[in-house]
């Protein structure tokens, strides 16, 4: 019998146990959504991550998020204090995060700053060569405004933003930029890719090969997403004082920056790394799987660059970048319940208000993780709080 024939989770659950003689009591007992709200088939139960919670953190924003692609929505802000929920089984990382919170707020507080560039869809198509395919260019470009109605029309929460184009032979590679509002939005920029596509096959006779060529770059390292960015992009900063560094981090500014220099940069650079940076998928995945977003999408979490400065007082400016953050107060696993209440933890009212939060709390571990490295107690810290 196929699992999908089962009428509900227990139905499945039990045939599972007794077709595989084992008992399943702890996944059927962490089932406590309602069924409707979960996107999962062949639902049999849960599973469960730990949850910790760092801070308070106090942000302030300047983020000029672009409603539309002429208003900005959003000026300064007053600071204001997060408690951050961290979904994890690594032992440490809370800890790890809440330190750096502790030193960020300390410090005044951390400045961020977001911007959002757009969830992409990226479809491939196939022209017969590279005659047709600069045609086929010109017509996208010359139509961009009628794709950009079409897909509007799929969505009263999807706005079109623009169409890039790449050409390799007889393959026309397009990428569609959407603004989701505070949805992550893939489900509904695919939906109105494929309405395009529909349109596109129609008006040119140009077959489309797949809605998904890769050029989105959907859950997938790439310089493209680094370099033209992808969802949001967002920077976070703080100046650290010397007594802070000293009596807290038990370190100093060059030392971190030496320690910095050498792994951040030159250490990726050997490696060919994507991530000029100390553990930004640690951060990424806890506050992800937290907070009810798409886990694979800690790909492109990972992406960014960490920056540090000596100043000459003996102060420590750091900051980071994370170029295409994916994020969303809506839709998604955020419809659960027990997300809900950790995002309620946060508190955040926008998909732009959680990523400002997400991207301190990115700072907030960098700066722990580079100081824990540089004092020698990384090893000691996870052989006392978890291996």
């Amino acid at each position: 019998m196929r699992l999908s024939q089962f009428k509900n989770p227990k139905e499945r659950l039990k045939y599972l146990e007794n077709e595989l003689n084992i008992k399943l009591s702890y996944v059927e007992k962490a089932l406590i959504e309602d069924e409707k709200n979960i996107n999962c088939e062949n639902l049999i139960g849960a599973t469960t991550l730990p949850l910790g919670v760092a801070g308070p953190l106090i942000i302030s924003s300047v983020a000029t998020h672009f409603a539309e692609a002429s208003r900005v929505k959003k000026a300064l802000e007053d600071k204001k204090n997060y408690y951050i929920p961290l979904a994890t089984t690594e032992g440490a990382l809370v800890a790890s995060v809440n330190r750096g919170c502790k030193v960020i707020t300390l410090s005044g507080g951390a400045v961020v700053n977001v911007h959002r560039v757009g969830t992409t869809r990226g479809p491939v198509f196939y022209t017969g060569g590279i005659k047709k395919s600069n045609l086929f260019y010109k017509w996208i470009k010359e139509n961009e405004k009628k794709l950009g109605r079409i897909a509007e029309n799929t969505s009263s929460h999807l706005k079109f933003i623009k169409a890039g184009v790449r050409s390799l032979g007889y393959y026309v590679y397009v990428r569609f930029y959407f603004n989701t509002g505070d949805a992550m939005g893939m489900n509904m920029v695919t939906i109105a890719t494929q309405k395009i596509v529909e349109f596109i096959e129609k008006e040119t006779n140009v077959k489309c090969l797949s809605v998904a060529g890769n050029f989105d770059i959907d859950k997938k390292p790439a310089w493209l997403n680094f370099i033209s960015n992808r969802g949001t992009k967002a920077w976070a900063e703080v100046v650290l004082p010397k007594k802070i560094i000293e009596e807290v981090l038990k370190s100093n500014a060059n030392n971190i920056f030496e320690v910095w220099l050498a792994k951040c940069m030159l250490g990726s650079a050997m490696s060919g790394s994507l991530g000029f940076n100390a553990q930004f998928a640690n951060v990424t995945s806890a506050f992800f799987a937290a907070t009810g977003q798409d886990l694979a999408h800690t790909v492109e979490g990972s992406m960014g660059i960490t920056f540090v400065k000596p100043l000459e007082n003996g102060d420590l400016y750091f900051s980071v970048y994370m170029p295409a953050i994916m994020i969303g107060t809506v839709g998604g696993g955020t419809k659960l319940k027990i997300k809900q209440e950790a995002l309620s933890i946060i508190g955040a009212k926008t998909s732009e208000e959680l990523t400002e939060v997400f991207i301190a709390t990115v700072l907030a571990g960098e700066i722990s993780l580079l100081s824990s490295l540089e004092e020698g107690t990384l090893a000691k810290t996870h052989e006392r709080l978890g291996r």
